[in-house]
């Protein structure tokens, strides 16, 4: 990036580290920072999303909508994170090739089987192997996306349930006394009251839900574990800038990015409860008017 960095080895400390810092690898751990942040900005809204159409499902009045509701809800809770990381989207992308397959391909004479290889003709690649590279990084980035969102769902699902039933049964009863439907009661009194009793839950789930990043490494993106593993291993005289292994610096920056996010999330989830607090009936609320009188 610098005009002085055409020679490193005999370079002065701080310029030989202004160089290292800003080489193509350091740019991509900084692109990576923007990956996670964007993961967390995308996944959140959509497992909240997930999570209240589950509970809508658990407490359905419908027998076989109520069933997968709590089926989806209780298969994902059972089985260990990881898993569901690691299938969700190797289904999804063969499910999606094995459909272009069949549409593309009707002729093609060999089974898609092989043995332990999902084979596909080309022209059913998702991404083709001819897109350009970013497309193929998108694709992986919405499969991992799914992916979190699924998983993460079904606890925001379980919270939510967990809330709406928290909210007091008189006031529903109050709001059915005065004529409302059960469409206007839940729309005018429970679901403004619910978020209250889920904040706590939700507000630890996306602590979770940003614990869980690192997992993007196993689904094979490039995030910050992965590049502070990477460059602050020891590099020897093959490599421009030759270190000896920094690891322990490089992972203790991802720590303290981690805890700077988690810090400012809190912060946030803080002001959110005394906002949502304020005016109602419940312990938070109380507080809130005990100090305000």
């Amino acid at each position: 990036m610098f005009s002085f960095c055409s020679d490193p080895s005999s370079l002065p400390d701080w310029q030989w580290m202004a160089c290292y810092l800003t080489t193509g690898s350091h740019m991509a751990l900084y692109r990576s920072v923007l990956v996670v942040l964007l993961l967390l900005a995308l996944a959140a809204p959509l497992a909240l999303g997930m999570g209240f159409l589950g509970a809508m499902a658990v407490r359905a009045q419908a027998r076989i909508v109520r069933v997968i509701g709590l089926g989806y809800v209780s298969m994902v809770r059972g089985v260990p994170d990881i898993i569901f990381f690691l299938f969700v989207p190797l289904a999804i992308d063969q499910g999606v090739e094995y459909a272009r397959h069949r549409v593309l391909c009707p002729n093609w004479p060999d089974p898609v089987r092989q043995g332990n290889d999902f084979i596909v003709c080309p022209a059913a690649k998702m991404p083709l192997a001819t897109d350009p590279a970013w497309m193929h990084d998108v694709w992986g980035f919405s499969l991992a996306l799914f992916a979190f969102a699924l998983v993460f769902g079904a606890f925001a699902a379980n919270t939510l349930n967990g809330a709406m039933a928290a909210v007091p049964r008189a006031q529903l009863e109050t709001g059915e006394a005065y004529g409302m439907t059960r469409a206007q009661t839940f729309r005018r009194i429970l679901l403004p009251q619910m978020w209250v009793y889920a904040l706590p839950g939700l507000s630890n789930l996306w602590m979770i839900l940003t614990k869980a990043t690192p997992l993007l490494f196993l689904l094979g993106i490039q995030d910050v574990v992965f590049w502070a593993r990477e460059l602050g291993g020891q590099k020897t005289g093959h490599y421009a800038y030759t270190h000896p292994d920094w690891r322990v610096w490089y992972f203790l920056g991802v720590l303290v990015f981690y805890l700077l996010l988690t810090w400012i999330s809190q912060k946030v989830f803080d002001r959110l409860m005394i906002r949502l607090n304020h005016g109602q009936a419940t312990s938070g609320g109380e507080a809130l008017r005990k100090a305000a009188a």
